[in-house]
């Protein structure tokens, strides 16, 4: 308020941030600015993401003589600085002073340094509801009560509560709470809860385990298969696709450069290629193909594009073309549109090389296709291919690199990326400047239809209306011609006759149709940035992906966009419809389409991807931690050190990993804990704790290490402490050490059963003090490794 205050005073309330935005300059620079800024008593403002970030701002402007007293400091959100001369108004964001706008070359060298993998992203705790069913790695399936405030001798502790049967209750402490997992099981089947202290969750692990594996072994041989023959090895990057790469006129996001790198270093192995691209619509995934595609080009080999409808493949066509407009490469598009002459040529140019690039539908399957030497086969928005042509892709691909994009991807490849039997790189940094899109559920209404329209019209946007039954399409149509008299209305669906369907799309994207009845024609991968609001029709019909892929047809451009979500008025939506329309409206935000496959995956029932022969061990242990259990079955398989967190127990009477044990203790003690203090919500510091788990290597803790010091700031001896606890656990595992304890500076080290000696004693620690201890503890089980 304070911020708004001070600007609105100057008497422009309307204007373009961008008139003024800062030029990206060096961090020198933009100090020496601020200082004569300061001297020159301007009003500046300084927009951070967090109070952390504040903190350290406020530390870097101190050090270079900044008067820090002169600048107001808000948490928010900024991608760029503006100034306002006329007013001596200036805002900057920390990005800015910090130096993080790098050029796409310098990230990407960072990003090959750091050797950055594709992985899964974890959902979040704060995902979890009360009531929802849960799976704690030790006590089985619960049901989550929310977090509590427990009374501990004195002193308040936070804790999750879980439910298990006859009532018993599981107090979870954060640092603990890494071990629980939401419990997706098969559709409306549920276990019971598990009888706390009893040995049937331990029994139904191991039957999991012991069937695991005999599963892996079925999903690696089409893999081993495909790794058994030799595919083609492309060549390093060269100066050409340097210079195309750098011609790029967007700054790639690091999620997309990773899933170049992750797609250019598959490419460079004798292994055939087989990687998901799974990232929100317009997040970069055709940018990825692009450049796989140039570099198989450079490489002598011909690629596909296939594409679910012949008005998304022209325009991929367009896009590739434009693309590769400044080389001598040949970009073909074979589709209905096409004459039988045109048709032919094309069919020619594949067999003889003279066409590098081919984009189009399942048509490209056919058995008249012949290349003459085929590298990489792009699939995009695979979900809309049905089980036949994925047959066939699989049948005739076995032995070229394959790509593919989807926003949404089915169930089945979501779950084979998820267990390791597929590579799969996720892009869910959004653009910057993009907005979610705000998700409108209600029930049939013209006066709500009329002023959506009306309002994104009046802006000069236009309006898609999915009406998915092509028998009443043409009422719909005059419907709205009534309730927006002066609106230009089309109707598109697939029945039409294919050029007619060229024209009315051609007709959109140029801007000469304010409003689109159409069917789901426009769910694949169409780009209109003008088009900022859909209706759709009957959203209890659709499934998830379907919707979640109809909705981000919207939001494309830097204005806010709407989706409505329209139902029967008369019709109480049960079942999955409810479930799929309350997932839709609970994941509205920027890059869910990954937690939106998910959730698909759970409101259909893992058993029906599966099989029936995994579906009891996945109703009783839950799919996260089958996966879990699956993923590690295919890395023994494939022959590599399964790499998964082992807690080496570790009692250390100098330390203390509770907070309220640390504040109630008489004795002194060296706290190792993520206080309050340090993040104040308790959903963030569970997940700052179920990251702290996850990481499986010292690189791995370095990197959130600095990941938290960006979020939150410096570190504060308890969680210093923390991490350098961690470490000790990581070097004990990998040492072969499963238990630590020291008792009076006595140093008891156990491997293989029997305790570690030095000289015939027991080693012990010398300097007293907490993180000197800890160290010395690191340095010796590190001599063991």
């Amino acid at each position: 308020e304070d911020y708004r205050t001070a600007f609105f005073g100057t008497g422009f309330q309307d204007f373009e941030a961008g008139d003024f935005l800062v030029e990206e300059t060096k961090r020198e620079v933009a100090l020496r600015q601020l200082r004569a800024w300061t001297g020159e008593d301007w009003r500046l403002f300084a927009v951070c993401h967090n109070e952390g970030e504040i903190e350290r701002l406020r530390d870097v402007l101190r050090d270079n003589e900044v008067d820090v007293d002169a600048i107001r400091f808000v948490v928010g959100s900024l991608t760029r600085g503006f100034v306002f001369p006329e007013a001596r108004l200036a805002v900057l964001c920390d990005a800015e002073i910090f130096g993080r706008y790098q050029s796409p070359s310098a990230q990407r060298l960072s990003l090959r340094r750091a050797r950055l993998r594709g992985s899964r992203a974890p959902i979040d705790f704060a995902e979890i509801a009360e009531g929802d069913l849960v799976v704690h790695l030790e006590h089985g399936v619960g049901k989550y009560r929310g977090i509590q405030r427990l009374q501990q001798n004195g002193s308040e502790q936070e804790v999750v509560l879980l439910e298990y049967a006859n009532d018993a209750r599981l107090y979870v402490p954060f640092e603990q709470a890494f071990l629980i997992s939401r419990y997706v099981g098969i559709g409306r089947r549920l276990p019971p809860l598990s009888v706390l202290g009893d040995n049937r969750w331990s029994r139904a692990k191991r039957a999991a385990e012991t069937a695991v594996f005999d599963y892996a072994a079925k999903l690696l041989e089409i893999q081993a298969e495909r790794n058994s023959r030799s595919g083609y090895a492309h060549s390093p990057d060269t100066p050409w696709q340097t210079e195309f790469e750098s011609s790029f006129v967007y700054k790639e996001t690091t999620d997309q450069l990773r899933a170049i790198l992750d797609t250019k270093a598959d490419m460079e192995t004798d292994r055939p290629m087989d990687r998901l691209i799974c990232g929100d619509v317009g997040f970069g995934k055709t940018e990825v193909a692009i450049r796989a595609a140039f570099k198989a080009v450079v490489n002598g080999k011909q690629v596909v594009l296939l594409v679910p409808t012949t008005v998304l493949a022209q325009q991929h066509f367009n896009t590739f073309r434009e693309r590769m407009s400044d080389y001598p490469i040949r970009v073909a598009m074979l589709s209905r549109f096409l004459s039988q002459r045109e048709q032919r040529e094309t069919v020619q140019g594949l067999k003889d090389g003279t066409i590098d690039i081919v984009v189009g539908t399942h048509r490209l399957i056919a058995g008249d296709i012949k290349f003459k030497d085929l590298g990489l086969v792009v699939i995009d928005e695979e979900q809309r291919f049905g089980v036949r042509h994925k047959e066939k892709f699989k049948e005739q691909f076995k032995l070229v690199d394959v790509l593919t994009l989807s926003a949404t991807p089915i169930p089945r490849t979501l779950y084979l990326s998820l267990a390791g039997a597929k590579d799969m790189s996720v892009i869910e940094t959004p653009p910057p400047n993009r907005l979610p899109v705000e998700t409108v559920i209600c029930g049939y209404d013209e006066r709500i239809i009329r002023d959506a329209i009306q309002r994104e019209l009046h802006r000069k946007g236009q309006v898609y209306f999915l009406h998915n039954r092509v028998e009443s399409i043409d009422r719909v149509r005059e419907k709205i011609r009534l309730l927006c008299p002066g609106a230009k209305v089309d109707v598109g669906h697939g029945q039409m006759d294919e050029q007619e369907l060229e024209e009315v799309m051609e007709r959109f994207v140029g801007g000469k149709t304010d409003v689109l009845v159409s069917t789901t024609i426009i769910e694949s991968g169409l780009d209109i940035p003008n088009a900022n609001t859909i209706i759709i029709d009957r959203a209890d019909r659709f499934g998830l992906a379907d919707l979640y892929q109809l909705r981000g047809r919207v939001g494309r451009a830097q204005h806010k966009a709407y989706a409505y979500l329209l139902l029967p008025r008369d019709m109480m939506t049960v079942g999955a419809a409810r479930r799929r329309i309350n997932a839709i409206r609970q994941y509205s935000g920027l890059g869910a389409g990954f937690r939106i496959a998910m959730r698909d995956l759970e409101i259909r029932g893992a058993g029906n991807i599966l099989g029936t022969a995994q579906s009891g061990h996945i109703i009783n242990i839950g799919f996260d931690l089958y996966c879990q259990l699956l993923h590690r079955a295919v890395e023994e398989l494939k022959g590599k050190r399964t790499r998964f967190r082992t807690d080496v127990p570790v009692h250390l009477d100098f330390l203390s990993t509770n907070e309220a044990e640390y504040l109630t203790s008489q004795r002194h003690l060296e706290p190792a804990f993520i206080p309050a203090d340090y993040i104040s919500q308790p959903q963030m510091r569970i997940q700052a704790y179920k990251k702290l788990a996850e990481a499986i290597s010292t690189e791995a803790l370095q990197k959130l290490a600095g990941d938290w010091r960006d979020q939150f700031g410096k570190h504060p001896a308890a969680v210093r402490n923390l991490l350098m606890l961690s470490e000790v656990k990581l070097v004990a595992s990998r040492s072969r050490v499963t238990e630590i304890e020291v008792r009076d500076s006595k140093i008891m080290l156990t491997r293989g059963g029997d305790y570690l000696l030095i000289d015939g004693r027991f080693p012990r620690l010398t300097s007293g003090e907490g993180e000197n201890n800890i160290s010395s503890l690191l340095y010796l089980i590190s001599r063991l490794a």
